[in-house]
């Protein structure tokens, strides 16, 4: 098991200090990411539209693991560390 702290992130090879910069959350691209249990994309769908109330969501995609049974691929993972500044996951039955 891969467990990613997200306020650091991963570690760069050889111990060097990486400068963070926080999320903007009104501006910055953010994913939302399934699970892919029940609900769960109904879940983000209203956290997209809570978001919408003060942002523009043209910068927030869905994005969705195979199998809840599975862990999310590597490429899924590259993918939101390239592309967002900020993620949220849902865990819904």
């Amino acid at each position: 098991m891969r467990i990613i702290n997200p306020t650091f992130g991963l570690a760069a090879a050889g111990g060097a200090k990486v400068a963070l910069k926080p999320v903007n959350w009104a501006t910055d691209a953010i994913a939302l990411v399934s699970n892919s249990k029940p609900n769960a994309r109904e879940l983000l769908s209203g956290i997209r539209d809570k978001l919408g109330a003060f942002r523009t969501v043209d910068n927030i995609d869905f994005l969705s693991k195979n199998s809840a049974s599975q862990p999310a691929p590597k490429d899924l993972l590259q993918e939101v560390a390239a592309k967002y500044r900020g993620a949220l996951l849902a865990i819904a039955d």
